[in-house]
Parts: C-alpha cells; structure tokens; sequence
C-alpha cells in the first residue's frame, strides 16, 4: 500500500508542475483559467490522499472547502473573460 500511495504523490506532483507551466505560459486567459481549475481538482485529491495516508477527517474537510472555493473562482472568472458583471 506504501509504494501505491508514493505512485498517486508523485502522479499529484507531476500534475502540479504541468498546471503551473500551463498557468505560466498559456495562450490565452481561459487556458489558464482551466489550468487554475485542474489545479484546484488537484489540490482537492492531495487533500484526499492526505487523509487517506494520516487517517485525519480535516483533511476532507479542507477538500470539500476547497472544491467550493475554487468553483465559485472558476465561475467569477469565466463571466469576468465573457464581459458581463457579476450581478447579471
């Protein structure tokens, strides 16, 4: 089970660099806006994973936290690329 959850870190890791890179060098602004979305579903699995390898229920707790954060971003920031306010 150890060397299973070293694989899903390291695949997390992996996935980290490229989401920054993308954020970093993307074309255009929603290309980053799906690099910053992909990386909140990341961050979300790291926290499951965590709680998975320390036993701790927070961890979830943060993820759950997280989720909902990082929507509530993702769609601030794709009616901002859209042009319209955020009171239509």
């Amino acid at each position: 089970m150890d060397v299973t959850l070293q694989v899903f870190l390291s695949v997390l890791f992996i996935c980290c660099f490229f989401c920054l890179l993308r954020i970093l060098r993307g074309p255009s602004a929603p290309d980053r806006t799906v690099a910053i979305d992909i990386l909140g579903i990341v961050i979300v699995s790291f926290c499951a994973l965590m709680a998975v390898i320390t036993g701790k229920d927070f961890f979830i707790n943060v993820a759950i936290v997280w989720s909902l954060v990082s929507f509530i971003g993702t769609l601030a920031l794709a009616k901002y690329l859209q042009g319209r306010d955020f009171d239509e």
